[in-house]
């Protein structure tokens, strides 16, 4: 991806960044994994199902006989499924990350808060399950795999990393993990061909992100609430340099982007500047993760940004953004709404399998089993919609569930 141009010497010399990397870097990845601040992702849950994503638990080990192992035994020669391992976009992270959490923690349906239902409630769809099973042994044994009926300790395990969108398009290309998890296409990640796309992998899309702007507490309280495309656009191409030029204070921009090769900044080229190799020179600083673009925000005055629905909250305040006339308001209940798969900036959150000899339908059967789960009412409200995501439309489940392997 072309690099963005140098700034001006004099403007990036009158610029104060209230910044120190080292810092930011350490607290955007520890955001990460904890959760415990509130402009970062839906925390994991922390209970006694050892849910933790880590492939850790206080569980047996859950070995699985020679029978319904799907075809997936490790290769030490274990009859034991292998482990399910994913990395990439700190986007999809949220959703992956949970899910794997849930998984591992392999909760009873007696449960009622993260699987199954009891006297007080019931987790979100679950009149379309109904199983007397615990949950990863509800979704493995739908393709072979033996049930444990033991929390804590799943038929086989998930562990998620995190990096970046381009990064887990080259780990599952490349053999080093199972998923890709990725914000933007392998296509224009990896720039590839479709062709080339559907020859190695399968795109597996289990929810849609909004990417909101943001702007920080000064500017939102100065009354900057809403802006057209066109006031971004010329932002982030240097075009207007201080928030008083559109009817904010006093105060030059402090511009915000997330690194290049990043899902997040490839959809955001693509969707508002039209092509994934567009110069950005209005970017003043960039931040590998979500996170760190969080921090930079809430640190800064007069700052601007692009990131993920998930890690926005009361300091990182989504604006409203017209497009062609059209105002996409920040509230759900809104007729046009960045929470809505109409939004300009909306993007798939993808997951990307690789297609081998071995597994020539690109998605073998603990893929298909991990990613049955986020495939239904359940998966994209706890999943997807709990993390301030977009869950997919009735249509578009259907059409993702059939890139599946079939059930047994």
């Amino acid at each position: 991806m072309t690099r963005d141009s140098e700034r001006p010497a004099d403007r990036v010399s009158r610029r104060k960044f209230l910044l120190t990397s080292g810092a930011i870097g350490a607290a955007g990845l520890a955001g990460c994994s904890s959760g415990g601040d509130e402009d970062t992702a839906t925390p994991e849950p922390e209970n006694d199902d050892g849910g933790s994503s880590d492939g850790s638990s206080d569980g047996s080990d859950g070995s699985s006989s020679d029978e319904g192992t799907g075809g997936d035994a490790s290769s030490s020669g274990s009859n034991e499924p292998s482990l399910l391992t994913g990395e990439g976009s700190s986007t999809v992270y949220p959703i992956a990350n949970k899910g794997a959490s849930y998984w591992n923690g392999n909760a009873p349906p007696s449960d009622g808060e993260y699987w199954g239902a009891n006297d007080s409630g019931s987790v979100p769809g679950w009149s379309e399950i109904e199983t007397d099973m615990h949950l990863a042994d509800y979704f493995a044994t739908q393709y072979g795999f033996e049930a444990t009926e033991t929390r804590s300790s799943p038929p086989y395990r998930a562990t998620i990393g995190l990096s970046h969108s381009g990064t887990g398009c080259e780990a599952v290309t490349n053999g080093l993990v199972d998923i890709g998890n990725s914000s933007g296409p392998i296509t224009a990640e990896l720039d590839w061909s479709e062709e080339k796309r559907d020859e190695e992998v399968v795109d597996h899309v289990l929810g849609r992100d909004g990417q909101p702007i943001v702007v920080s507490q000064d500017i939102y309280d100065a009354g900057i609430d809403q802006l057209t495309a066109e006031q971004v656009r010329k932002i982030y191409q240097d075009e207007i340099t201080n928030w008083s030029e559109i009817g904010g204070p006093d105060q030059e921009i402090f511009c915000i982007g997330r690194a290049v090769g990043s899902g997040t900044d490839t959809s955001f080229r693509l969707n508002m500047l039209g092509d994934a190799e567009a110069e950005m020179p209005g970017v003043d600083t960039r931040q590998g993760q979500n996170q760190g673009v969080a921090q930079l925000v809430r640190q800064n005055e007069g700052a601007i940004a692009y990131m993920a629905l998930a890690f926005t909250g009361d300091a990182v305040r989504p604006i409203a953004l017209e497009f062609d006339g059209t105002v996409y308001e920040t509230s759900k209940d809104a007729e046009n709404t960045i929470f809505d798969s109409a939004y300009p900036l909306n993007r798939d959150l993808h997951m990307y399998t690789q297609i081998t000899e071995d597994t020539p339908s690109g998605t073998d059967m603990r893929e298909g089993a991990f990613m049955r789960m986020f495939l239904t009412q359940f998966g994209q409200q706890v999943f997807v919609e709990d993390n301030n995501y977009i869950p997919l439309p009735t249509a578009d489940l259907e059409a993702e569930l059939g890139k599946l392997p079939d059930t047994a």
